[in-house]
């Protein structure tokens, strides 16, 4: 149990690394005039923040196969933080669009919708975030019940493929992340469906061998 909590610990000071790094380059840009963020530091923590809340969504996907394969049950602990690290990231990535680049400007953020579409398919994704966020919890698990649960957490799914799909939007060249991005998500959701239909096959053959 002290294992645990350390480990998830560790995993929480580990998750908050790239937004430290991101706060300390902008303040020494700000103070001592370095270049760290880029000439354009706020386009830059935006795209940092979205790159990183990408990342999360991707290794968050990644540890039910990769528990299976290496056969390490214990790695399945690590998932809710990771997921929980996911929607932080996801959420700054939005806020630091709305308040930073935008500066609350709500005109401004309806013109911007209105010709950058990507940008709506990010929030969407967001959304689909934000269910499985607030339901990351034993209390939501006991009163949803493991089922209904596991079927409202089926989101991230559909949620992961639409932030890729803005990424690809979002950049105009170098398509060699979002691609990356999309070649493990296909092949996270190509396992997947395989999963499933061996456990339907199983079912189906006790089901048989009963009658």
């Amino acid at each position: 149990m002290i294992f645990r909590s350390t480990a998830k610990l560790i995993l929480f000071i580990i998750g908050l690394a790239p937004l430290t790094w991101l706060v300390t380059a902008l303040t020494c840009d700000s103070i001592y005039g370095t270049i760290l963020m880029s000439v354009d530091p706020v386009q830059k923590l935006n795209r940092e923040l979205g790159d990183w809340a990408l990342i999360f969504l991707m290794v968050t996907l990644s540890v039910g196969p990769l528990s299976k394969i290496l056969k390490r049950k214990n790695l399945i602990a690590s998932r809710r933080m990771l997921g929980l690290l996911t929607y932080f990231y996801a959420v700054l990535h939005l806020t630091s669009y709305i308040i930073i680049d935008l500066q609350l400007d709500w005109h401004e953020f309806v013109k911007d919708v209105t010709k950058r579409n990507f940008i709506i398919l990010g929030m969407t994704s967001v959304v689909l975030l934000t269910p499985l966020a607030l339901t990351s919890n034993n209390i939501s698990l006991k009163i949803l019940g493991s089922k209904s649960w596991k079927k409202l957490h089926y989101l991230v799914y559909p949620a992961a493929i639409i932030a890729i799909i803005h990424f690809f939007m979002m950049i105009r060249a170098d398509y060699h992340r979002p691609i990356m991005y999309a070649s493990l998500l296909l092949a996270l959701l190509i396992y997947r469906i395989w999963t499933i239909e061996i456990k339907n096959t199983k079912i189906i053959s006790r089901f048989r061998s009963k009658i």
